[in-house]
């Protein structure tokens, strides 16, 4: 196991279940007898936000449609007997097991980006769904189960940073009404994997907590915080109904510690899955670079050091208008944002530079798991674009056991 990793479970996860003989975190049914708080995960992948929550956390009922990320699911997650794999629509609230005390959703992000065309969720009578507005599928369960008095005392919900502009935010602020309207104050927050692993990716939380329940003072605040609530955080907020601004929550997080890996130190030397480039390759791929990225690699040479850096081929139009595909590096120390390889330009690319010698690849497969804060242990599909995949469609783990240490289990400690 890299030295990286096992700094990062010590520092960010050391409250998960750890192995004596290797450091790491298990993503196998934890050890605890009795955990202190059950809870759904739907949209759930290969239950990367289950890696997240840790022991204190029984997952009582998960939910995703893909068979290959079932697959992983029962792989890591000791069988996954609580795993129902279907469409979202069919389940009703008899298919959900006990009493929860959260539900997860981290629903299709697709429609809320621009591969989208910014969609959105659209609205819950609309006969033909867009992939994101599944999450009324979802927000129909939640309904059920307070319609019986049964709602869980939270609701999280993860996506992409477009759900606060989408459709002018009308979606942001659709979802606060949502929540409202079934009793519950709610709250969001950015956060960065970027300050827990070597990797930027913005992402939303919206953390809804039932009416009835006592939040700590402590882990609010009167007005935002900047690491957490930028911007379009609120020109969103903003935009929402007067009764869904009275129950918003300005979440207070605490600054996380310096990140402990660099993109560096997470690569492999004998990386499985994928092919060092050719020369001929690797000089295709720098001709493709602008002269300002050329530049970045030319410093990188100079440097004196090995430094790794992550290309995206992306299209750019010239001075001229004409469009063509670019070779995009960055080295500042993280990884692009990692996305779904539904082409071959959304699949990163790394980029070795050691004095004159410069060589290229894909990214492999364990190193993209490693770029969520997965340990070693995780199981990956054998197939790249799989793998992949799994990684690129989840949420990182240690964000997760952030927003849950310092608010989720912190709401649930203080009313139990």
């Amino acid at each position: 196991m890299s030295a990286w990793l096992e700094r990062a479970i010590q520092e960010k996860l050391s409250r998960d279940e750890v192995r004596e003989d290797s450091g790491e975190y298990s993503c196998r049914k934890a050890t605890r007898s009795h955990p202190d708080f059950g809870f759904y995960e739907f949209f759930a992948g290969g239950g990367m936000a289950r890696a997240g929550l840790g022991e204190r956390w029984d997952c009582l009922l998960a939910n995703d449609f893909d068979a290959m990320k079932a697959r992983t699911y029962r792989e890591n997650w000791d069988g996954g007997a609580e795993l129902i794999v279907g469409d979202i629509n069919r389940l009703t609230i008899d298919d959900l097991p006990a009493p929860a005390h959260m539900a997860w959703a981290s629903f299709p992000c697709q429609d809320l980006s621009l591969a989208g065309n910014y969609e959105g969720i659209g609205h819950w009578q609309d006969k033909v769904q867009t992939r994101s507005g599944t999450f009324w599928a979802f927000w129909r369960l939640m309904q059920g189960l307070n319609a019986k008095g049964k709602s869980p005392k939270l609701i999280v919900l993860e996506n992409v940073y477009g759900i606060l502009t989408a459709n002018k935010s009308k979606d942001f602020a659709a979802i606060g009404s949502a929540l409202t309207e079934i009793g519950y104050r709610f709250g969001a927050v950015v956060l960065d994997a970027r300050h827990f692993v070597p990797q930027s990716r913005p992402r939303v939380f919206i953390v809804g907590v039932r009416s009835d329940l006592y939040i700590p003072p402590s882990i609010t605040s009167k007005r935002h915080t900047p690491l957490w609530h930028p911007p379009r955080m609120l020109e969103a907020h903003d935009g929402l109904t007067e009764e869904a601004q009275r129950a918003w929550q300005w979440w207070k997080l605490p600054t996380p510690d310096p990140r402990p890996s660099d993109f560096v130190d997470i690569v492999e030397d004998e990386p499985a899955g994928v092919e060092w480039h050719t020369e001929s390759q690797t000089k295709k791929l720098i001709s493709m670079m602008s002269e300002v990225n050329l530049a970045k690699l030319e410093t990188a040479k100079k440097s004196g050091r090995r430094t790794v850096g992550a290309v995206y081929k992306r299209t750019r139009a010239d001075e001229f208008g004409v469009k063509a595909q670019r070779a995009e590096v960055r080295f500042d120390s993280i990884a692009g944002c990692l996305r779904t390889p539904a082409g071959g330009s959304s699949r990163q690319i790394i980029l070795v530079v050691e004095g004159a010698t410069v060589r290229s690849r894909l990214l492999s497969p364990r190193e993209a798991a490693r770029l969520m804060g997965l340990p070693d242990t995780y199981i990956l599909p054998r197939n790249y674009n799989d793998a992949y995949h799994v990684a690129g469609d989840g949420v990182a783990v240690p964000v997760v056991a952030h927003l849950a240490k310092h608010v989720l289990e912190s709401i649930l400690d203080a009313n139990k």
